[in-house]
């Protein structure tokens, strides 16, 4: 699987509460989350984020509640993929359960900027910055994660191995 967008770039210990303010976590549905994303740390980002946009950060994302409104509130607002140094490792797993893509990779991090166009192959790991015409390696993650992933999430996981079980 392969992704194309647009950097929004952000810094270090990016929490939940920021992502999501909790005054939002009224509703679990991703469209009502998502009308107020990142809200209280970049007020237009609802306005420029376009579907299949990357969001990345250093340090500590997803970091605060356990609550996995954060991550959901992103994936409603369609970014394509979260880049970060590092993971709070709630939100990490969280971001796995509900089928939105992370990568770590703090040498990509370091080399990107807001604005930048990157392209994302989730079965090798590359990142590739089309701007500056450079490469990052993540470490992919394990078949089975990259399958949750794909499908929308740990729910609709469990769904098709239940079907095939029962096929």
């Amino acid at each position: 699987m392969k992704i194309k967008g647009k950097v929004h770039k952000y810094g270090d210990n990016v929490d939940t509460d920021v992502i999501i303010p909790a005054r939002h976590c009224v509703s679990i549905k991703e469209e009502d989350l998502a009308a107020h994303c990142l809200e209280d740390l970049d007020k237009e980002f609802v306005n420029k984020v376009q579907p299949g946009d990357i969001l990345v950060a250093g340090n500590n994302f997803g970091c605060g509640s356990s609550r996995e409104n954060a991550p959901i509130a992103i994936k409603g607002a369609k970014v394509g993929c979260v880049i970060a140094k590092y993971f709070a490792r709630i939100f990490y797993r969280n971001s796995i359960n509900i089928g939105l893509p992370i990568l770590e990779c703090p040498e990509a991090v370091d080399g990107i900027e807001s604005g930048d166009d990157l392209e994302i192959d989730f079965e090798s790991g590359t990142i590739t910055n089309l701007t500056k015409k450079q490469t990052f390696k993540a470490a992919p993650f394990p078949e089975t994660m990259q399958e949750i992933i794909k499908i929308g999430g740990m729910v609709n996981y469990v769904k098709n191995r239940l079907a095939e079980a029962d096929a």
